[in-house]
């Protein structure tokens, strides 16, 4: 489920108080248990690693806080969630055919996500009123599940799965092309997806998280369509929604250092005609973009490794 700047923005009050003042965070001993809670002394864990951030903090780069670094215990408990996850996902590939309406996938979700003892992450969450987020067409993103939509022949559709398991988050959403879609629909499609593996090829440890950014929205303008600037991706893993705000209209050489530990969603949201996009005034929720054309969005959930990346749950 993306997040928009100003939500971002909210939440990093709601952290910090004042979202523009460094983090300060406790100095250890050699011989104090690390902070990442692994039960290792701190100078056989994180120590060489923090003196690496500080280096490249020193020089001006913005670098993750040790609340977004995950630990191996936490890593696996992403892993376990994102099993669920993707299984969810899966179901849906075999089952969106025409005729159904979203609150049928809605029904879907919500009865897979509770046969495995897990929660809907996106249900009541500030308020959204379904389990899964379906965005037909013009819809870039949060679209609300009715049993008044009925997929028709040549819609395309992102269905948005956000999963809670054993407390830890995991989030990647799918399109789905219905029946005869056009030749136009399909390639917008795919090329949501192509801009993905672009993306992966700049996710590398000790390198800035904008390079990822910058790569995608260079591939997709030079294939004749437009990104959406305002709703970007996010950190998650511990929280539905953590640092850090990952951009797709970025410079290169911009943005938070990525570092082993990280996780974080890639989730562009292309359009066909103009990045524009306007909020429904009737729901507060879902997004069109501004000029009625279609939109497309694949969500990954990727682990940063010491080299290079894990795809977590797509």
């Amino acid at each position: 489920m993306g997040k928009s700047v100003l939500e971002y923005n909210l939440m990093r009050r709601k952290v910090d108080r004042n979202p523009f003042q460094v983090e300060v965070e406790e100095k250890l001993g050699r011989n104090d248990d690390c902070w990442c809670g692994s039960g290792k002394k701190y100078k056989k864990c994180h120590c060489s690693f923090d003196d690496k951030l500080d280096d490249y903090r020193r020089s001006g780069v913005l670098v993750p806080p040790r609340r977004i670094i995950k630990n191996p215990d936490q890593m696996q408990g992403i892993r376990e969630s994102a099993r669920i996850n993707i299984a969810i996902l899966d179901y849906l590939d075999e089952h969106i055919v025409e005729g159904i309406s979203t609150q049928e996938i809605d029904n879907w979700v919500s009865s897979i996500t509770k046969k495995h003892n897990a929660v809907a992450a996106t249900l009541n969450y500030e308020g959204f009123p379904k389990s899964v987020c379906t965005s037909i067409n013009d819809v870039v993103c949060h679209g609300i599940p009715s049993r008044d939509e009925i997929l028709k022949d040549g819609d395309i559709v992102n269905v948005d799965v956000s999963t809670i398991y054993g407390g830890y988050f995991s989030d990647s959403s799918r399109m789905y092309c219905i029946g005869n879609v056009s030749a136009e629909k399909r390639r917008l499609v795919d090329i949501a997806k192509q801009s993905l593996e672009v993306g992966l090829q700049y996710v590398q440890p000790w390198r800035k998280i904008g390079d990822m950014g910058a790569a995608i929205h260079e591939f997709v303008m030079q294939n004749g369509y437009s990104v959406v600037r305002e709703i970007g991706g996010h950190g998650v893993g511990l929280e539905f929604h953590e640092d850090p705000w990952v951009s797709y209209v970025c410079p290169r050489d911009t943005g938070m250092l990525m570092v082993p530990g990280m996780v974080f969603t890639i989730e562009p949201m292309i359009n066909m005609g103009k990045e524009d996009i306007y909020i429904s005034e009737d729901d507060g929720w879902t997004v069109h973009t501004e000029d009625g054309l279609p939109s497309a969005q694949w969500e990954i959930q990727v682990l940063v490794t010491e080299d290079g990346y894990e795809i977590i749950s797509y």
